[in-house]
């Protein structure tokens, strides 16, 4: 694992996630053209974090710790292309970092460049085999791919090495996601068992997982976890809230047997604007699924 407990953090839960003004910006790059047809921008870096790490990485531009550094910040601007192609660059110098193999397998999933994310999460866990932020990002990339039970694999061993409830939690939601839609209820359930009836929820940024996870298990229902749709447009954390839990309720309805209830909450979910959620990435998969 590289970085802080905070950059950990913010990882599981999305590409990199800043809350500023998602329209009106003069310096946006386009990142990605969707399946849907829809094109996505990178944000404004109105804090000045990208020319900062640029200046660090010039006094010093064989540095790798730099080179991370640099791609982390334009993560945080929603740089994802640029994010990747500085892990290249950092590549170069040194084939075999586990942490930038794991930082550019992360930026190449909101890319959707699925199997290209794949291959470096894969080299990257060969590597260092106790990081669960590549674990994690791995397990998005078979998830991604429809590929589900490798995708379990991923998340349940990533959990082992979880540094927080909250990133236990998280696991545990995507590994019991990854199971059902493998076709593994009872492994699926037991699965569950890691997020005891007595775990009190730490009530943080995170708490939306802790709440699917007991809607999973019965204690709470579909009207009591669901967030409201956002109504501003520039409040990404509302949309990163609505597009983790529409999405993951949405996913229950269809291994559930209820595909019509599910595309309902997918359609929602791929109106919205914060295209680096795996909320959003997973409901455009499933809405294009349905459109071929």
């Amino acid at each position: 694992m590289h970085g802080t407990m905070g950059n950990w953090k913010l990882s599981i839960l999305f590409a990199a996630f800043t809350t500023v003004a998602l329209f009106g910006q003069s310096d946006k790059t386009l990142q990605i053209t969707s399946k849907l047809g829809r094109t996505f921008y990178s944000l404004p870096d109105d804090k000045g974090v990208v020319p900062a790490a640029e200046r660090a990485l010039a006094a010093d531009p064989k540095n790798v710790q730099l080179i991370l550094k640099l791609a982390q910040a334009q993560a945080t601007v929603w740089q994802d292309k640029e994010a990747a192609a500085t892990c290249t660059r950092g590549l170069a110098i040194d084939p075999n970092n586990a942490a930038l193999l794991t930082e550019r397998g992360h930026r190449e999933l909101p890319l959707r460049q699925f199997e290209k994310a794949r291959a470096d999460l894969k080299r990257s866990v060969e590597l260092d085999s106790k990081q669960p932020e590549a674990y994690y990002h791995l397990g998005l990339s078979h998830y991604f791919l429809g590929e589900f039970a490798p995708a379990a694999d991923a998340f349940c061993k990533g959990r082992d090495f979880a540094p927080s409830q909250d990133s236990l939690v998280n696991f545990t939601n995507w590994c019991y996601a990854a199971l059902r839609r493998a076709g593994k209820k009872d492994e699926a359930a037991k699965a569950l068992e890691k997020v005891p009836l007595g775990m009190k929820s730490n009530a943080g940024h995170t708490e939306f997982y802790f709440n699917l996870v007991r809607f999973y298990q019965g204690q709470k229902r579909e009207d009591e976890i669901l967030p409201p749709a956002p109504k501003d447009p520039a409040d990404t954390e509302a949309e990163l809230a609505y597009d983790t839990v529409t999405y993951q309720v949405g996913n229950w309805h269809l291994y559930n047997g209820e595909a019509a209830k599910a595309r309902e909450y997918f359609q929602r979910v791929s109106k919205g604007n914060v295209w680096i959620t795996w909320g959003y990435i997973g409901s455009e998969l499933e809405v294009s699924k349905q459109r071929q």
